[in-house]
């Protein structure tokens, strides 16, 4: 069946869209927006794996300037941590040279034991088993969030292991070094977090403390380094950040969409929705955004505002089409999708002052018997046989040639560019191809006319009078016949 004017554009728009999603996919991989409200919606259950040593405002009230501390001060907590059954300890506090002291008088088999070096600078020496080191970094956004976390950091061609990873691994659940950026899990239950002064001195409880990763930080207010916060908005310090970060490694990683499925996801959903038309683009995308949620407790992350907008994009060019054929529907013919009668008259006066270099020629089609098909099968019928009809015409079209519904039974053939003799070759291909016309048991004869721009021929009505002549004269042969 021939395609209505409605359904004009589609074969444009959906490959169309199949690439603008394709694109946008690839432009659009993550939705750290997205994510950020399913971390604080929908946090990580469970008790959290990590407590906090906070070196607060008590401590350096207790203790004096940080720089000035001593190493056996840690190393007392430390000892007291090992004591209690700390499955790692972490101190996120830049020691230099002086963890080399620290770790001296450490027994080799207790606790692992992680130092922070500062990132951009290359490890010092390597530290006595079981202490290691470990690049105390977070990645801050612009607007000082912290989204994600890395298992390791570029340095001079290699790759330095991130203190979280460094702890992750102590506890016995190891993370390949890579700079893939890791999207920070927020937990139900943030970490229990005890004062320094109290763990140095061994005023703890031991049951909160044993089989958990501990991390020594500085909250202090005034030794903090700027505002930070966690995808939740929450203010947070180094320290804490650096914990969500070790819980994170803690736990089986979250799956992304690998990017090839994710660009034919795109391309599928915004060149299907245009295909598909209607509005099924806005179901899609409400039904995607509930997928996200329903795949984040699974660990999958899944991008649904981009997938989301993948089939908004496709319902866009819906709209546009429709947008596009409401302007030109006033010269279309709804049934074949051929230009009206006004379309004609607009394409014939356009071209026609390049006549001389540019012979115009015209081909008018009619059908005999049309009107008996209406009368004994009904209108149905009729419009049947007249888009088959456009069909042939379709199929016989030649390059640059536009076609016109000139009237019920009528169709026009307007050629540019061309020559009598091409114009009557043409109109005899037509005459032979549309022979042998029938609707079920009654027959159908097609009487074609061609007429072509000439001396004689001066104005577009002297070419449809021409070529209308030349019609009734074949149709006069054809009856003679």
């Amino acid at each position: 069946m021939f395609p209505s004017p409605e359904r004009s554009l589609t074969r444009l728009t959906a490959p169309l869209g199949a690439v603008m999603g394709a694109l946008l996919a690839l432009g659009m991989p993550t939705n750290p927006l997205l994510w950020d409200a399913l971390n604080r919606n929908l946090p990580v259950q469970g008790a959290s794996p990590t407590v906090i040593v906070a070196i607060d405002d008590v401590a350096l009230r207790d203790y004096g300037r940080l720089s000035q501390w001593p190493t056996g001060l840690y190393a007392r907590a430390i000892r007291t941590l090992q004591e209690a059954g700390a499955a790692a300890i972490g101190v996120d506090v830049l020691l230099g040279e002086r963890a080399h002291d620290l770790t001296a008088g450490l027994a080799p088999d207790g606790a692992p034991l992680v130092l922070a070096t500062s990132p951009g600078a290359p490890l010092p020496a390597p530290l006595p088993a079981p202490a290691r080191w470990g690049v105390s970094a977070l990645n801050i956004s612009p607007d000082r969030v912290v989204r994600f976390a890395q298992t390791a950091y570029p340095y001079s061609g290699s790759l330095l292991p991130s203190f979280a990873r460094e702890l992750g691994r102590a506890a016995g659940q190891p993370a390949p070094l890579d700079t893939r950026p890791h999207l920070l899990r927020r937990p139900a239950e943030p970490p229990a977090v005890l004062p320094f002064s109290d763990v140095a001195s061994g005023n703890v409880r031991y049951g909160a403390l044993q089989g958990r990763v501990v991390l020594i930080g500085v909250t202090a207010a005034e030794l903090a380094p700027g505002v930070l916060r966690d995808s939740s908005g929450e203010v947070k310090s180094g320290v804490e950040l650096q914990a969500q970060a070790v819980g994170t490694f803690l736990r089986a990683p979250l799956r992304t969409l690998p990017p090839w499925l994710l660009v034919v996801l795109g391309a599928l959903l915004t060149g299907g929705t245009a295909l598909l038309r209607g509005l099924w683009g806005f179901g899609l995308a409400f039904a995607l955004l509930g997928l996200s949620a329903a795949l984040w407790p699974l660990g999958v992350l899944l991008p649904g505002v981009t997938l989301s907008l993948a089939a908004i994009l496709g319902t866009a060019l819906v709209a546009l089409e429709r947008s596009w054929n409401l302007r030109t529907l006033e010269m279309r013919d709804p049934l074949t999708g051929f230009g009206n009668r006004l379309a004609f008259t607009r394409a014939a006066e356009h071209r026609w002052q390049h006549r001389r270099t540019r012979p115009l020629g015209l081909i008018l089609v009619d059908l005999s018997g049309f009107r008996q098909v209406n009368a004994q099968y009904g209108r149905q019928a009729g419009d049947a046989l007249l888009r088959h009809l456009a069909e042939e015409l379709a199929r016989h079209r030649r390059r640059g040639e536009m076609l016109f519904r000139w009237g019920a039974d009528e169709f026009a053939v307007l050629l540019d560019h061309t020559t009598p003799a091409e114009v009557h070759a043409h109109a005899e291909g037509l005459q032979s191809a549309l022979q042998g016309l029938r609707y079920r048991d009654l027959p159908v004869q097609a009487s074609v006319g061609a007429a072509c721009t000439g001396p004689d021929v001066d104005t577009p009505t002297a070419l449809v009078e021409a070529a209308s002549r030349n019609r009734y004269r074949r149709k006069y042969q054809q009856g003679q016949g």
